[in-house]
């Protein structure tokens, strides 16, 4: 992003954060605080009473007449009406209302007093106050009309009571000067403190904005994180840390939050070890541990201590937190993905030897085999159709994606009795009594997929559930259903809950948990999937209390009007 967002001269441009500006901000610290302004209106309200007061105490002594004592009084009641008054918008011209109302309003009041009033009293100091209040909470030029206005009063008293030169035009430029000077220079306080008022907010709205940016970021690391202060304790723990360190689920918006989590972390035994290794002023390089957990289990971490220190005695510890069975799972992951790049060459390799296979069954079909032998050589045709189709398949898939054209030349399908024919050869072959329960529920829906491709995808997701599921009745349920455009066919198990490192990677090639498994069933079956434009998604799902994964397969209906 463009840093010329930042305003000129501002502090938070000349180091590290986010080059967006941060609107509103401006407006705000144009238009003046209440507090100030209201502060400014109770000394006005002050001023008019020690006004009302002295010129109480010359009317007493009979010095001064009775209209002034009124005036002075009809001031003091407007001043605490204009307590009333809201602050000005920053767009507020000269001559606006509450201008009139307040600036002009005071200097109309001390210019009748200096004018008018008998008894020889000065009130020249009283035209400082107008001009403040202009230059404090008002734009520059306002103070320089009041400082202007003010000075031409001071300047006609002069007129009527001396001679041009006199001392009384003395005094008045005298005055009118010193009016400029204060609005001058209480505009450009005024100003340099709002700008430096408006830089602490920004810097402030800044570290907000960065709070919740890294805290964000740290949020969808894998790797986990806690910072910790100079007495060891954690202060910053993000999510992937907590779970690391024996945090249980938080839900609702604690499950977010920093401080939260840094004290349930504070509470678990691993975080007890975790503590006692950092007291001891452990090694810059990366460190193995085995952290206990409070269910007796152990976890292995690897640990990365980092010190920030920023001086005066402000430190922090953070540390780096990467679960080694995740980080074994990863580096498994790679070899198989490394070894895939090679199944290609090895799916050719296939070839031949199953070429020899199937054209060796078939000289022997043609000797007049005896029934027991023809049923074990259509059983070794079959498998090795199915076989030689997985290899077409591993290439294909390995070559380009799916196209249209061959989604086109699939025929249509009845869902539930293909389901149904299907559950029957797989029963035949792994019988599960009340292990196994089916429900389905679209006896209408008509679906575009090649049998044999379907067929593959429901056995892989039932042996999947038949590998993971438990041995209890109603372990296993399938069960289709469909709305107006899609048919559903959904497998579920009471299988153990699927870890995230390993969720996030379910569909990709060679992932998976098992050393001994290739990690490709679940792959091919959702590439099958999308080459008819279906889909296969994992959901965790819980059913009469017990909790447990479904695959989901959702394929789009077949319309009367298709061929």
């Amino acid at each position: 992003m463009s840093t010329d967002a930042w305003p000129k001269g501002n502090p938070a441009g000349r180091g590290f954060g986010p080059s967006w500006p941060l609107r509103g901000l401006d407006d705000a610290a144009a238009a003046p605080p209440a507090r100030l302004w209201r502060l400014l209106l109770w000394v006005r309200v002050l001023l008019a009473l020690a006004l009302l007061a002295m010129e109480g105490v010359g009317w007493y002594h009979g010095q001064t007449g009775a209209w002034v004592l009124v005036l002075c009084a009809l001031f003091v009641a407007w001043t605490v009406v204009g307590l009333a008054l809201g602050p000005p918008a920053h767009t507020a011209g000269v001559w606006s209302p509450l201008w009139l109302l307040t600036v002009w309003a005071d200097l109309a009041v001390f210019a009748a007093l200096e004018v008018l009033a008998p008894g020889g009293l000065n009130f020249t100091p009283l035209f400082v106050w107008p001009v403040l209040l202009a230059a404090v909470l008002g734009p520059p030029r306002l103070a320089l009309g009041a400082a202007a206005a003010g000075t031409l009063v001071l300047l006609s008293r002069a007129a009527a009571v001396d001679t041009l030169g006199g001392a009384a035009w003395l005094q008045a430029g005298v005055t009118g000067t010193g009016l400029f000077a204060v609005a001058l220079l209480a505009a450009h306080l005024t100003t340099r403190l709002a700008a430096e008022a408006a830089a602490a907010r920004h810097g402030e709205a800044l570290a907000r904005l960065q709070t919740e940016v890294n805290r964000l970021i740290a949020r969808g690391l894998q790797e986990g994180i806690v910072v910790t202060d100079a007495s060891g304790a954690p202060r910053y723990v993000n999510p992937t840390a907590a779970r690391m360190l024996g945090v249980g689920e938080v839900g609702g918006p604690a499950a977010d939050d920093p401080d939260v989590l840094a004290q349930a972390v504070g509470h678990t035994p691993a975080w007890q070890v975790l503590a006692r290794w950092l007291a001891g002023a452990p090694p810059a390089s990366a460190h193995d541990l085995a952290l206990p957990l409070a269910d007796g289990r152990q976890r292995r971490v690897r640990v990365q201590p980092q010190r920030a220190d920023v001086g005066d005695g402000l430190t922090a510890d953070v540390l780096l937190l990467q679960d080694l069975h995740a980080l074994e799972q990863r580096i498994h992951t790679e070899k198989l993905a490394a070894m895939g790049r090679v199944s290609a060459a090895v799916a050719h390799e296939i070839r031949n030897p199953l070429a020899a296979i199937a054209q060796a069954s078939a000289l022997l079909q043609e000797d007049d085999p005896s029934a027991a032998q023809r049923r074990l050589l259509t059983l070794i045709e079959q498998n090795v159709r199915r076989l030689a189709r997985t290899v077409d398949d591993v290439l294909e898939a390995a070559r380009n994606p799916w196209s249209d054209a061959v989604t086109g030349s699939a025929g249509v399908l009845a869902l539930d009795p293909f389901v149904d024919a299907v559950l029957r050869d797989w029963l035949a072959q792994r019988p599960q009594g009340a292990r196994l329960q089916t429900s389905l529920a679209a006896p209408s829906a008509q679906v575009r997929f090649d049998p044999e491709h379907l067929r593959r995808v429901l056995v892989n997701l039932l042996d999947n559930a038949d590998r993971h599921a438990s041995a209890s009745p109603g372990a296993i349920q399938v069960e289709t259903h469909s709305n107006a455009h899609h048919a559903h066919l959904t497998v579920w198990s009471d299988s153990p809950p699927i870890g995230a490192p390993l969720r996030d990677h379910l569909f990709e090639p060679f992932a998976s948990a098992h050393s001994r498994s290739s990690g490709l069933g679940l792959f091919l079956s959702r590439e099958l999937c999308q080459r008819y434009h279906a889909s296969l998604h994992h959901e965790v799902v819980t059913r009469a209390g017990r909790a447990g994964n479904a695959f989901v397969v959702s394929v789009p209906l077949s319309t009367p009007s298709e061929p």
